[in-house]
């Protein structure tokens, strides 16, 4: 199995690179958000769980997404590997991601991390704006924001990985396919 997160700011490509991504290499993509939404609509214990959690206004403890990743590793036993896509967000994340992959005999083989500069970010973001109904996506100090938080909160996720290294940082500027060219790259050269 070969895993891969996949990091980016708001308005890095991340969205359009996972496809491309996930459709190159067959990998399955496991979106936080949407195991959340699938295990709600589908009303299994941890979904039920979650949403209780999540009604009530709380975040849904990290447990129960680590549960929620384990159903979709052992629901696709076939998997080539998987791209994360929003966790892990935090150190303690990152480590209950290892151990649950390690329980697997697998591993994140490479954290792939775009880098974009923030005045190209807000400029990409407010174009969206002007098309995508976001509305989080038309206002330049709330964008701003948004990518000081990603900053702030995937620094430690990176940190973690950095100590084994597999932190790859890769340019987010350019045309779609200059940037999924420079990605799949730094995939070949891991690849078994």
């Amino acid at each position: 199995m070969f895993n891969i997160i996949l990091f980016g700011p708001p308005g890095s490509g991340k969205g359009t690179q996972s496809e491309k991504l996930i459709a190159k290499y067959q990998l399955k993509h496991l979106s936080t958000g949407d195991l959340l939404r699938s295990e709600i609509a589908a009303k299994t214990v941890l979904g039920i769980e979650a949403k209780t959690i999540m009604d009530k206004g709380h975040l849904v403890p990290d447990e129960v997404v680590v549960g929620m990743i384990r159903s979709a590793l052992e629901n696709n036993p076939t998997a080539k590997g998987f791209l994360f896509d929003g966790f892990p967000r935090t150190e303690a994340q990152s480590v209950a991601l290892d151990n649950l992959l390690k329980e697997k005999n697998s591993e994140i083989n490479i954290v792939l991390a775009l880098d974009v500069d923030e005045e190209e970010l807000v400029e990409r973001l407010l174009n969206r704006g002007l098309t995508s109904g976001r509305s989080d996506d038309t206002n330049e100090e709330v964008i701003r924001a948004r990518i000081a938080e990603y900053h702030k909160k995937t620094s430690v996720v990176a940190d973690h990985y950095k100590k084994f290294n597999k932190v790859v940082n890769v340019k987010g500027q350019g045309t779609v396919e200059e940037i999924f060219i420079a990605l799949s790259f730094e995939i070949d050269k891991r690849l078994p």
